[in-house]
C-alpha cells in the first residue's frame, strides 16, 4: 500500500496555488483555516501544524490582508524546507470544525506534487494507463487532471443493495462481498474464453462468469476478498452472476470505487473501459480536487445556496444519493451558463460602447418610395421589423440584430430596404449566403427589386419593377462566389475596394483576404446558423464598424436566442403574406409510395405544377448523399415516373455551379416538373408553382430541417402537400413526425426539436458556436435566466471582470468566446 502524503506537502501545494491566485483564500474549499483545523483535529503532523497555526492571528488566515497572507505563507514555506523548523509561540485558536465531507476512508495518493499546478498535470499521472486508453482519453478531450475532473458521469448504476449471498433473490440487482474459493479459465468453442469463479461469504456460494476476459484468471486469485455487483440468476440449482462489476477489497477500510455504491457511468469512446475512467476519476477526486479553486464569487454561493465547486464535482463523480446529484448538477450547470451569459453580454456591451458606425438615415419619404414600388403590401410583422432596423441603423452604435421569420415570411424584402438605405446614404452593403444556389437567388431578387447597370456576371435582368424612386438611380451590384473565374473575381475585388460597387451578394468568397470594401456600411448574413462566429466577424471586419443584420428561416428557441445569439437583438416576422396556403402534411408508409405519392406527383405535373423529392440525409457525407440522390433519380426516371422522365432534374452538393444554375433555370422557367435533390434545397429554392414535397427517410431529419423543407412548397395560393415517408422506429421518432402533422408553427416545432434532440443537433449537424457544456442544458429556462441576471449584475459593477473574485469567471468567459470563434460549420 502506498504511503499517505503528509499534510505538510499538501499545505505547500495549497500555498503555491494561493500565490498564483493572489492570496484570495480560494486555494481550498472553505478557506485555508478549515484545512488547518481538520489537520489539528486528528490528522498527521499535529505538533508541526500547531506551530504553523500559532503564527496566525486569533481570527485565522481569513482575517489577514493579501499582503499579510503572502508574508505568512512565505515564512511557512521557508520553514518547511528540510532542516528548518517553525518557531513556536503560544496563541489561541478557534474550536476545531467538523471534518469536511469525504467518502475516502484512507488516502493513498499516487502523485507527487510540486509547485507546478497539480490540475495541469498529465492524466497519466493518475495511474497505470495503456497507450490505447491514453489515446481514447485524448479523443474525449481528457489530457489533464482538470479535464478529467470536468468529465462528469451522465448516469449511475445503483449497487447500494448489499446482501449476503444466502439472502439474494434472482433477477434483482445486488452487491455481494465474499472470498474467491476457486477461479479457472475455460476455453469454449470458436476460440472464445470464459473466466469462472466461485465466491462464498459464509452464508452461501455464488458462481461468477466473465466472458472474453481471460486476464482475470491471473489477476484474481483464490483467497482474495471481492465485491461483486450485478444481477443474480439461477442456473440449475446454483446462483450465478454473469460479467458483474467487481472490485478487490483486500483492506476492509478501503473506499470502494466500482461496487456497493452509486457507481458512475461516464461518456466514453472505443478503446476505453468505463472501469478505467472510474478508477482514474476516483484518484483525481481524492488527491487533486482539493486544489481546484472556486470559480463563483462567495456572494453568489451564499445568496443562491450553492454547494462549493469542489463539493459539487465530488458529488457528481461519487455521490451518496441522487438528491445530492441534483443539487450538484444545478450548481455546475449554473456556473457553465453564467460563463456563457458573461461572454454574450460582454460582447453585446462592448459593441454598444462603440460609436463609430455610420449613421444611416431611413426617412419617411424613402420608406414611402420603397413601399410604393413594391407589387405587394408589407405585413404588420414586416413593418415592425423594418421599424426596429430603422431605429438601429440611425444610431452611431453598430446594429447587431437577428431577423427571424418562417420560410416565405418576407425577410429578404425587409433586408433589401435597409441595404438600399445604406446605398442611398453613400455606403456599400453586402449579403453573405451559405450556398451558391441561395446567393444566386438573392442576387436575382435584388436585380428585380433594384435593377442593375452591370449584368456581365449575373444572367438575365428582370425588369418587372425598379425601385429608382427611392434611390434615383440603379444599384451597382455583383455576385461573388467560389466558382467565379479568377479574372472576373479580381475585377469584382477592384470595384469593391474602390467603392464602385454599391451592393455585393456572395458566399464564403466574401471573407477571403483579397476581398475588401471601400466603405462598408451594412453587412447582412442569411441563414446565419450555417456560419461560425468567426466567419460572421470576418465579414464585419471588411468595414470600419458596419451595422450587422443576420437572418434565419430556422426559428430560434428562446434559450438559444439567449445563449448562442445572446449578443444580438431580435426581431420576429411571425406572420405570412396573405394568400399563402397551409401545407397538408401526412406520414406515409413506404409501401404507399405508388398509390399516395407518385400518383399525386403525376396529377400535379399534368396541371403544370412542380414537385420536390428529397433523398435521405446521410450525416457528414456529401458524396454518399450525392450517390443516393443519383440512384433515386435514375430509378424514378426508369420506373414509377418514367412518363415524366424528360422533365425530371437532379440537384446535389457535388454538382458544379454551372450545372446547379442550369437545373434551377429549368425549374424556374417551367422546363422541369420534378426535382430530385439532397438537403441542398433546404434553403434557397423559391418555386411558386411547387405544390408537392416528398421527404424520403423523414426520420433522419430534425424538426427544424423538416419544417424548412416543407416551406419550399405552399408559396402561392395553390393547395400544397408534404409527404413524410418513414417507418418510425421508436416513440421519439413517431412523436417528432406527428408534431409535423399537427402544427405548422415554426417556433413550436423549434422548441420541441431542441427539447427532443438537444442543441448540438438542432440544425441537423453540429451547430457552429455552441458552448461546450458538460452538465448544463440550454433548455433549462430557470437556470439560464438566473445566470443571465447575475451576469448583468456582475458586468454592471465590473465590466471587464478585473476584480479578484471575478478572475476565474473571466477565464471561463474567454473560453466560451474561443469556442464560439473557432466553431466553423
Amino acid at each position: 500500500m502506498a504511503a499517505s502524503r503528509p499534510p505538510s506537502a499538501t499545505l505547500e501545494s495549497m500555498l503555491a496555488l494561493e500565490d498564483r491566485l493572489g492570496y484570495q483564500d480560494r486555494a481550498v474549499a472553505g478557506g485555508l483555516d478549515g484545512y488547518l483545523r481538520n489537520v489539528l483535529n486528528g490528522g498527521e503532523q499535529q505538533q508541526l501544524f500547531r506551530q504553523i497555526v500559532a503564527r496566525l492571528p486569533r481570527d485565522g488566515y481569513a482575517s489577514l490582508s493579501p499582503d499579510e497572507r503572502r508574508r505568512w505563507a512565505g515564512g511557512v514555506r521557508s520553514a518547511l524546507e528540510p532542516g528548518r523548523s517553525v518557531p513556536a509561540k503560544p496563541t489561541e485558536r478557534a474550536s476545531p470544525a467538523k471534518p469536511s465531507r469525504s467518502r475516502n476512508a484512507r488516502a493513498k495518493p499516487v502523485a507527487t506534487f510540486s509547485d507546478e499546478d497539480p490540475l495541469a498535470m498529465d492524466v497519466g499521472r493518475l495511474g497505470r494507463l495503456p497507450p490505447q486508453s491514453r489515446k481514447a482519453l485524448s479523443k474525449l478531450g481528457i489530457d489533464t487532471v482538470h479535464d478529467l475532473l470536468w468529465h462528469p458521469p451522465f448516469r449511475y448504476e445503483d449497487w447500494r443493495n448489499v446482501r449476503a449471498i444466502g439472502d439474494v433473490l434472482a433477477d434483482v440487482d445486488v452487491t455481494v462481498v465474499g472470498q474467491i474459493r476457486s477461479i479457472d479459465l475455460r476455453r469454449l468453442r470458436g476460440g472464445r474464453t470464459a473466466t469462472e469463479a466461485v465466491v462464498s461469504d459464509g452464508t452461501g456460494t455464488l458462481g461468477v462468469w466473465w466472458w472474453q476476459q481471460p486476464y482475470l484468471a491471473k489477476q484474481l486469485q483464490p483467497g482474495m476478498r471481492l465485491g461483486l455487483s450485478g444481477q443474480v440468476a439461477i442456473k440449475g440449482r446454483r446462483l450465478q452472476m454473469q460479467s458483474p462489476e467487481w472490485e478487490r477489497l483486500d483492506d476492509p477500510d478501503d473506499d470502494t470505487v466500482h461496487v456497493g455504491r452509486l457507481s458512475p457511468v461516464y461518456p466514453k469512446t472505443k478503446g476505453l473501459a468505463n472501469r478505467t475512467i472510474r478508477r482514474l476519476a476516483h484518484t483525481a477526486v481524492r488527491d487533486y480536487l482539493p486544489f481546484l479553486p472556486e470559480t463563483l464569487p462567495q456572494q453568489i454561493i451564499d445568496q443562491e445556496g450553492f454547494m462549493s465547486e469542489r463539493e459539487a464535482l465530488d458529488v457528481l463523480h461519487f455521490p451518496d444519493d441522487m438528491e445530492d446529484v441534483a443539487r450538484a448538477r444545478e450548481r455546475i450547470a449554473f456556473q457553465e451558463l453564467l460563463g456563457v451569459q458573461l461572454a454574450v453580454l460582454s460582447r453585446k456591451r462592448e459593441a454598444q460602447r462603440r460609436s463609430d458606425a455610420p449613421s444611416i438615415e431611413m426617412s419617411g419619404d424613402f420608406i414611402d418610395d420603397f413601399l410604393s414600388a413594391l407589387p405587394f403590401q408589407l405585413t404588420a410583422a414586416q413593418q415592425r421589423a423594418l421599424t426596429d432596423i430603422r431605429a438601429d441603423i440611425q444610431r452611431s452604435e453598430p446594429m447587431a440584430r437577428l431577423l427571424q421569420g418562417d420560410v416565405g415570411s418576407g425577410k429578404t424584402v425587409v433586408a433589401a430596404a435597409a441595404m438600399l438605405a445604406a446605398v442611398k446614404a453613400g455606403h456599400q452593403t453586402v449579403l453573405m449566403a451559405p450556398t451558391e444556389v441561395l446567393a444566386a437567388q438573392h442576387f436575382e431578387t435584388f436585380q428585380r427589386l433594384f435593377g442593375s447597370d452591370d449584368l456581365s456576371a449575373s444572367g438575365p435582368l428582370f425588369n418587372d419593377f425598379r425601385l429608382t424612386p427611392a434611390l434615383g438611380r440603379p444599384v451597382k451590384m455583383d455576385l461573388l462566389t467560389g466558382s467565379v473565374r479568377a479574372a472576373r473575381k479580381r475585377a469584382i475585388h477592384d470595384r469593391m475596394s474602390s467603392g464602385d460597387l454599391d451592393l455585393v451578394v456572395g458566399t464564403h468568397a466574401l471573407i477571403q483576404d483579397s476581398a475588401n470594401f471601400g466603405d462598408l456600411g451594412l453587412a447582412v448574413v442569411d441563414e446565419q446558423h450555417r456560419f461560425g462566429v468567426l466567419q460572421r466577424d470576418s465579414l464585419r471586419s471588411k468595414g470600419r464598424s458596419p451595422h450587422l443584420l443576420v437572418m434565419t428561416a430556422t426559428p430560434i428557441p428562446r434559450t438559444l436566442a439567449l445563449t448562442v445569439y445572446g449578443e444580438l437583438d431580435s426581431s420576429v416576422i411571425d406572420e405570412l403574406p396573405p394568400g399563402r396556403q397551409q401545407v397538408d402534411t401526412s406520414i406515409v408508409d413506404p409501401s404507399q409510395r405508388e398509390e399516395t405519392v407518385y400518383r399525386r406527383i403525376r396529377e400535379e405535373a399534368a396541371q403544370g405544377r412542380q414537385s420536390f423529392i428529397i433523398c435521405p440525409l446521410i450525416e457528414e457525407s456529401e458524396s454518399l448523399e450525392a450517390e443516393a440522390a443519383t440512384e433515386q433519380y435514375e430509378f424514378l426516371r426508369s420506373g414509377p415516373l418514367r412518363d415524366l422522365a424528360p422533365r425530371i432534374r437532379l440537384l446535389h452538393g457535388r454538382m458544379s455551379a454551372d450545372d446547379k444554375r442550369s437545373v434551377m433555370a429549368d425549374l424556374s422557367e417551367g422546363r422541369a416538373d420534378v426535382l430530385v435533390s439532397t438537403i441542398v434545397v433546404e434553403v434557397g429554392v423559391d418555386l411558386p408553382r411547387a405544390t408537392v414535397m416528398v421527404i424520403e427517410g423523414a426520420e433522419r431529419f430534425g424538426l427544424a430541417q423538416l419544417h424548412q423543407l416543407r416551406g419550399r412548397v405552399g408559396r402561392s395560393d395553390l393547395p400544397s402537400v408534404c409527404f413524410l415517408i418513414s417507418e418510425p422506429d421508436g416513440d421519439q421518432v413517431q412523436r417528432r413526425l406527428e408534431l409535423m402533422v399537427q402544427t405548422s408553427n415554426g417556433f413550436e416545432l423549434a422548441e420541441a426539436d431542441l427539447e427532443i434532440r438537444g442543441p448540438g443537433e438542432y440544425f441537423g449537424t453540429r451547430q457552429s458556436g455552441l458552448p461546450d457544456l458538460r452538465v448544463a442544458k440550454l433548455t433549462d429556462h430557470v437556470n439560464l435566466n438566473r445566470a443571465r441576471n447575475w451576469a448583468n449584475r456582475i458586468l454592471d459593477n465590473d465590466p471587464h471582470l478585473r476584480a479578484p473574485e471575478h478572475q476565474l469567471l473571466r477565464t471561463r468567459m474567454e473560453g466560451v468566446n474561443a469556442e464560439g470563434a473557432t466553431a466553423m460549420h
